[in-house]
């Protein structure tokens, strides 16, 4: 995927060890408001750069009035460029984010691409090595239900591009039978979130009408992200 899709440390001092544990096991949420409905993230631990970044943007608004600028059915919606929230109709969007990058928290295989994943968008190998990922844009996974000859099809190229390091366990293999995603971007992409509700909304996003450029023939629209917990 093309990016098309710095921390922020909260300290807190005098407040008891025991307190500070507690805190660290509760789930970040976001709510996305959009055009089309609601959709509400958790957001990993796990992966604490990209969360206390995502925290940081839409604590500031950042989203509010971006378009979901890239959709591709049966794949992912994408949104997170700044700059769409201005975009004309038929206008090229999707190159813009804050000039910064995040190191790659590739969490896998406890996360992945599974359908309803959150992850961000980044350039490609070739110009990034190191999988860095977008300082904004990020994309929401639908993707399809997979069959045993699709994964196994997947696996080799995922051989070849992770040099063996990325392995379909059968727990995976199983979520991919049974809910779908994007398996093909296994380890390679930073997951750092899922969608918790609104799972509905996604699927008709995915399935609007786009132009040449996957970019939605009518405006989706982030109307406001917020935290919600």
């Amino acid at each position: 995927m093309k990016k098309s899709v710095f921390t922020l440390l909260i300290l807190v001092f005098g407040l008891p060890i025991m307190a500070q544990n507690s805190t660290d096991t509760l789930r970040k949420e976001v709510l996305l408001e959009t055009d089309m409905g609601n959709i509400r993230v958790v957001l990993y631990n796990e992966t604490p750069l990209h969360r206390d970044n995502f925290v940081r943007l839409v604590k500031s608004g950042y989203y509010n009035g971006t378009l979901f600028h890239r959709v591709i059915a049966n794949f992912m919606i994408q949104g997170g460029d700044s700059t769409s929230r201005h975009a004309k109709s038929g206008e090229v969007t999707g190159l813009s984010s804050p000039n910064y990058t995040l190191p790659a928290e590739i969490v896998f295989p406890k996360y992945f691409h599974k359908r309803g994943a959150l992850a961000a968008a980044r350039e490609r190998d070739n110009i990034n090595p190191k999988r860095e990922s977008s300082s904004a844009q990020f994309y929401i996974v639908y993707g399809r239900r997979m069959t045993d000859y699709q994964l196994d099809a997947v696996q080799t190229q995922l051989d070849k591009e992770t040099d063996n390091t990325v392995k379909l366990t059968p727990e995976i293999r199983e979520t991919y039978y049974r809910i779908g995603g994007t398996p093909h971007l296994d380890g390679q992409y930073t997951v750092f979130g899922e969608v918790v509700e609104g799972l509905d909304v996604v699927d008709r996003i995915q399935m609007t009408e786009t132009d040449e450029r996957n970019r939605p023939i009518k405006d989706i629209r982030i109307i406001r992200a917020r935290i919600i917990k």
